[in-house]
């Protein structure tokens, strides 16, 4: 708001010297010096074939005249020189059309439209200036002639005319009155359709708001803003169009029907300022409105179908009584109920109404032609307030918004506060978990592994045959076994490369005590993902075992342990490498069909695939990890 606030003060100062370089135009005659303004001639009229010639003095106002019927005129204006000037003058004509053609001294000046054609181009709606080449002027008596063709409700005529030196009127005259009606209205659509813009927008971003049935929808002040301003941009645009695209009964009535438009979403816009929106006595309102809109476009298509004026100025006489009564009990309600967002409009309000009122007894009912509405500019107060309004809501409602959006922010902080202290509680436990679990699995493996080597141990002693070396060994497979499930705490999952360097450390001493040879032919492998913890022991028991049986039954002097990556080729595309390892002696062999028990089912446990060969001189236990 703070960094609009300049921008609309400065539009606002533009308005107003606008306004008073206009106003300082309007006196055409005191503007320039040297120029004559031509108010007497003569007038010849055809309406519905009758044909009537006589005095006039000008404004000339068609529709006063002929009671809005249709028909042509041509304009006699004579004026004296006292010498024939040698410098180019020009001819300044506040409003004349609706088509026309200009003459002087019988050489044609300028054509504006067709004078065969009815219900076509308008050029009436902005002030024309046609140059005038010196040498068609003479000394003593001179003739311009303008010929016009009228439409009905078009507001067609001619005003009065001024003829003097180029420079002053064209400066003087013609651009001011230019800048009043033609660039005015070029800005002032500008201005509308952008305040139409910006409160369209915050309609549409108003998706999270309530409505007062407590369920979700839009802020109707916005979209009523919105169509105000929009129609009101259609209907003072039309100042600019000469040529409409659309025949001229439906084109009047858009315009008829845009400004009965722009003043029924104003009302609308005050009803819901005022909470009268809110009230269900009084939406009984939004039926007077629409029979507003309904109204004007019905007399307005009635006039010009009738091509009599009256029905349309009669209907507004009605719509201009609603709406000072509206624009009264809203006036009402502010004094009761002051607002500064209220107080604003209201002032725009009643200005409106009084330029309306104004409007329409010198254009609809007045003599005088020439005259352009002054609602159109009085509408700037309506917009500016407006756009004061809308922007001072939505700057309110992101204030609100945004302390929302804080508290939620708070909220959500707190909740992932909370989380974090719960997330790191079960985290706590679950390492706590993990702790119990592998002092059970440490106790399972003792009591599996180290518990059933000593209660072998004990069962040889008892039976009182077993020998000292058997007794041993069972104790050393014992205590290798325990030194192996230690050292599995600390291998890392899928490791195999890991896992045979801490079984040689822990078993070459044994070998070698054996008398067993040990090769080592292990290269560096690639990780098992499968292999977790729990895959990690299953697969150093199942080593352990085969070299155990290597040990205690194959009589073998050379145990070799091979572990390396093996990869095949398809039809030149290379498949996935497969981890193999390999326990190898030369021992004396044991039947191949009958695989140990304990190496199948572990093998099994790990996925790996297990495969054994065996005859006397060399037994190979492999596991494929694919």
């Amino acid at each position: 708001m703070r960094r609009l606030r300049p921008g609309l003060v400065s539009l606002f100062g533009w308005w107003l010297a606008l306004v008073v370089v206009a106003l300082a135009g309007v006196a055409p005659a005191a503007a320039a010096q040297a120029a004559i303004e031509l108010r007497h001639g003569t007038v010849t009229s055809s309406v519905d074939g009758v044909t009537r010639t006589g005095p006039v003095d000008l404004s000339y106002h068609w529709d006063r005249e002929h009671h809005g019927r249709p028909g042509t005129a041509s304009f006699d204006l004579p004026f004296r020189l006292d010498a024939a000037p040698d410098t180019p003058w020009g001819i300044f004509i506040p409003r004349v059309g609706n088509v026309f053609e200009v003459q002087l001294n019988d050489a044609l000046l300028q054509v504006y439209g067709d004078l065969g054609r009815g219900n076509d181009a308008d050029y009436a709606k902005a002030p024309i200036y046609v140059p005038v080449p010196g040498r068609l002027l003479r000394q003593g008596d001179n003739h311009l002639q303008i010929r016009i063709r009228a439409d009905s409700g078009r507001r067609a005529g001619l005003s009065r005319v001024v003829v003097g030196p180029a420079a002053p009127v064209r400066t003087e005259l013609f651009e001011s009155a230019y800048a009043w009606r033609f660039t005015g209205s070029v800005l002032l659509t500008a201005f509308s359709l952008m305040v139409s813009g910006i409160a369209l927008g915050l309609w549409l971003t108003q998706v999270d708001a309530r409505d007062n049935s407590g369920g979700t929808g839009r802020d109707g002040i916005y979209l009523w803003a919105a169509l105000a301003e929009f129609c009101w941009a259609i209907r003072v645009a039309d100042g600019v169009v000469a040529e409409p695209p659309l025949p001229w009964g439906a084109w009047g009535v858009l315009m008829a029907a845009c400004y009965a438009g722009w003043a029924a979403s104003a009302m609308m816009f005050c009803c819901h300022l005022a909470g009268w929106s809110r009230n269900p006595r009084l939406r009984w309102l939004r039926w007077p409105l629409l029979a507003v809109v309904a109204g004007t476009v019905a007399a307005s298509s009635l006039a010009l179908r009738r091509e009599e004026p009256m029905w349309l100025t009669g209907w507004l006489v009605l719509e201009i009584a609603f709406i000072a009564c509206f624009v009264t009990a809203f006036v009402v309600a502010t004094v009761r109920r002051p607002s500064t967002e209220q107080w604003l409009v209201a002032g725009a309000a009643l200005a409106t109404v009084a330029f309306g009122v104004r409007d329409w007894l010198v254009i609809r009912l007045s003599d005088a032609y020439g005259e352009t509405t002054w609602v159109r500019y009085s509408s700037v107060f309506f917009g500016i307030a407006l756009l004061l309004i809308v922007l001072r809501r939505f700057h309110a409602a992101t204030v609100q918004s945004r302390g929302w959006v804080t508290a939620l922010a708070e909220r959500v902080a707190q909740r992932e506060r909370e989380l974090a202290a719960t997330y790191a509680e079960l985290e706590a436990a679950a390492r706590d978990q993990a702790r119990t679990h592998e002092r059970e699995r440490i106790l399972r493996d003792m009591h599996d592994g180290v518990g059933s080597h000593i209660s072998s141990a004990i069962r040889q002693l008892q039976s009182g045959q077993a020998s000292s070396g058997d007794l041993l060994r069972t104790l050393r497979d014992s205590l290798d076994q325990l030194k192996l499930s230690i050292d599995s705490i600390h291998l890392p999952p899928g490791d195999v490369g890991a896992l045979l360097a801490a079984a040689r450390y822990r078993l070459e001493p044994r070998l070698a005590a054996g008398g067993i040879e040990l090769e080592w032919a292990v290269e560096e492998v690639a990780p098992v993902e499968r292999l977790d913890a729990q895959g990690m022991r299953q697969l150093q028991f199942l080593l352990f075992e085969a070299i155990s049986n290597v040990l205690q039954h194959a009589q073998a002097s050379v145990l070799r342990i091979e572990a390396d990556m093996q990869g095949t080729t398809a039809h030149r595309v290379p498949t996935v490498p497969t981890v193999q390892l390999r326990v190898i002696d030369n021992g004396r062999g044991f039947d191949a069909a009958c695989v140990p028990r304990a190496l199948a089912e572990r093998a099994g446990a790990i996925g790996a695939r297990l495969a054994v060969e065996s005859r006397p001189g060399r037994t190979v236990v492999q596991l494929s990890f694919d």
